[in-house]
């Protein structure tokens, strides 16, 4: 019993488990000191700067990152590439874990968040920009959990309930398709309103369109990406279809980025000519400008196509990471780094560390529940009970068991 006692704890205490046990207690210490000190006790917001590290990151970034879904689901159902099919429900699994976690964030940074359902239900603002944003996230949240209900269905052995959801899989994807539409592009939008706030060089008309066509970059870009760390971490869990399709989907949604990349780098372009601000790309300003649309737009772009060229799985895998931190950044830009550029430095906005340590809580609890999630449930194989297509010859029936092979990292994340 002793030598028991010390293997569980020597598999408990693993340097993973430590990590994520410390920022669990030091999240679940700021929550109490947010909601009982007010959002003066933890941020540095201020009227200046009423949106922070929590709109920013948690909220732009974390809705452009969530993409996937409806890129994915898109490719899939509405555009019949059959052969992305295994990469659907992981990319949905993102998605909704992605937006669960947007309304988890808000009520850190909204003053009042029980009041979160007044626009919806007790006092609307139809020509309000953000209630159109609320609205659409708000219904993308439902459908999501609907498309990704089988799944957990399939889990508990709920036949019926599952095999009627299956059948509204092509009107959940189309409506999902418009509200994801919606509300990456209004999320843009939001910032037209500030043309005295925000640097000329990222302030434009065309920012609904920036936002949305980043979005499907990020999208596609973030599902080669999770499926990279999912293939490291989970494979165990991985049947064979999933693992024979894994590269080709990686190139396929490479491929794809590729050319959603150049249209980004030629509105942009555009935008910045009918604007007429050729002359910021002298400042400082227009020096990190250059940063992001050569470095992190144009750059990949490249990239992306020589790596689908040279079928260079390596290549693309570092271009997707590469691709989701300009995404990012260009978050950062609009919403912080540009936004207020003419306030004196003391004026700015940084954000305190708690804010930070907020961040990476929500963060981790996510990831947390994505691999519980990962590990019982058929998200990156068919249930035997459900399959819906005949295996392949010499493939397996049964879904594969979790072994100590999925909890180490496999040898070739970012190779071929």
């Amino acid at each position: 019993m002793a030598t028991d006692s010390a293997a569980i704890k020597k598999k408990l205490l693993t340097p993973f488990n430590i990590v994520v046990g410390i920022i669990l207690v030091v999240g679940a210490i700021l929550t109490v000191v947010r909601f009982t000190k007010g959002l003066a006790g933890v941020t540095n917001l201020s009227d200046n700067n009423p949106w922070g590290i929590w709109i920013s990151f948690d909220l732009l970034c974390g809705v452009a990152l969530a993409a996937g879904g409806f890129t994915t689901s898109a490719a899939c159902y509405v555009f019949g590439l059959k052969r992305y099919h295994s990469a659907v429900r992981p990319a949905i699994l993102t998605a909704f874990l992605g937006y669960s976690l947007v309304v988890f964030a808000l009520h850190y940074d909204v003053g009042r968040p029980w009041r979160l359902p007044y626009p919806f239900f007790v006092q609307s603002g139809p020509t309000s920009v953000l209630f159109e944003v609320g609205l659409c996230v708000f219904l993308y949240l439902i459908t999501l959990f609907i498309e990704w209900a089988p799944s957990a269905l399939e889990w508990l052995g709920l036949k019926k309930p599952r095999n009627v959801i299956v059948r509204m899989t092509l009107a959940l994807t189309i409506f999902g398709v418009v509200l994801s539409t919606m509300h990456q592009s209004s999320l843009g939008a939001l910032y037209l309103i500030a043309p005295s706030k925000l640097h000329p060089l990222w302030y434009s008309m065309f920012l609904p369109l920036f936002f949305f066509v980043s979005a499907i970059v990020a999208g596609l870009s973030m599902v080669i990406f999770e499926g990279t760390l999912s293939h490291h971490y989970l494979h165990g869990k991985m049947d064979k279809t999933y693992l024979r399709e894994h590269d080709g989907v990686t190139l396929g949604f490479a491929k794809g980025a590729a050319m959603v990349l150049v249209v980004y780098f030629f509105i942009k372009v555009i935008g910045l000519t009918m604007d007429n601000n050729w002359h910021y790309l002298l400042t400082g300003y227009g020096a990190w400008f250059l940063v992001e649309l050569l470095g992190f737009v144009a750059l990949p772009a490249l990239l992306y196509a020589l790596g689908v060229r040279e079928r260079n799985l390596k290549l693309i895998r570092w271009t997707a990471v590469l691709t989701v931190l300009g995404i990012v950044l260009n978050r950062f830009n609009v919403s912080l780094v540009a936004f207020n550029w003419q306030l004196a430095p003391a004026d700015r906005y940084f954000p305190s560390w708690m804010e930070i340590a907020i961040s990476i809580f929500i963060v981790t609890v996510g990831l947390l529940v994505f691999r519980f999630i990962s590990t019982h449930m058929p998200i990156f194989y068919e249930h035997p009970d459900f399959r819906e297509h005949a295996p392949h010859e010499g493939e397996e029936e049964e879904a594969p068991e979790l072994t100590e092979h999925e909890l180490k990292p496999h040898p070739q994340t970012f190779g071929h």
